[in-house]
């Protein structure tokens, strides 16, 4: 019996992270069916165990499910954060809200807060964190940039090419560590990354800090 013990608390050991992972739109099913499976395999390639969250569920039946998790992914979506939850007027470029999907990623958020898990927030999800954090948005970049810079920058290429442009991490951040592997004391890290957003972070939420431009 012993030795069956010992057995169970070494599998245990062993068990991937659970990431919760919400659906990302409510409305738009094909969307979300679609992109989700990507979201899925970069947590598994990472040694994780993704979970998906239903966004027609009750709030006790959410809290339930990623009460079970250990850390938080918030993908993207083709819904915007409603200018009213930072206090600005409606761009004529800024998508519809998606409020159910907000009330889900809120709950995933009190919950990470509280508990300390870590969360992960791409493209719409940043956004969602920055606002959770009571930060503000760029809600179309090209508008927010002078005349002259507008085109220097490809903020919304997605599949149209492999690279949009580099990205400069913060020598002395988490996300440089990640990356490099180790501390970089200060010096910056340039990689290429795609990219597929037309909003961005405006006023930085309470104790978040930039670390990648």
């Amino acid at each position: 019996m012993r030795l069956v013990d010992e057995s169970v608390g070494e599998a245990n050991l062993i068990m991937p992270p659970r990431i919760a992972i919400p659906m990302p739109h409510s409305g738009d099913r094909e969307y979300a069916e679609r992109a989700i499976p990507q979201y899925e395999r970069a947590i598994e390639q990472a040694g994780g165990a993704p979970v998906r969250i239903a966004l027609d569920q009750t709030p006790a039946e959410v809290m339930q499910i990623i009460g079970r998790c250990d850390g938080v992914l918030l993908p993207g979506s083709n819904a915007d954060v409603d200018p009213a939850k930072f206090g600005a007027p409606r761009s004529p470029r800024t998508a519809a809200a998606d409020s159910v999907r907000d009330t889900v990623d809120e709950l995933l958020l009190q919950d990470a807060y509280s508990l300390r898990k870590p969360v992960l927030g791409i493209c719409y999800g940043l956004q969602t964190l920055n606002v959770y954090r009571s930060g503000s948005l760029i809600q179309h970049i090209p508008d927010f940039l002078p005349e002259e810079l507008r085109t220097r920058v490809d903020h919304e290429a997605g599949k149209t090419v492999a690279v949009a442009h580099t990205v400069k991490i913060e020598g002395d951040s988490k996300l440089a560590k990640i990356v490099a592997g180790k501390e970089r004391e200060g010096d910056e890290i340039v990689v290429p990354v795609n990219s597929s957003h037309h909003q961005s972070a405006g006023t930085i939420g309470n104790d978040l800090r930039i670390a990648a431009r």
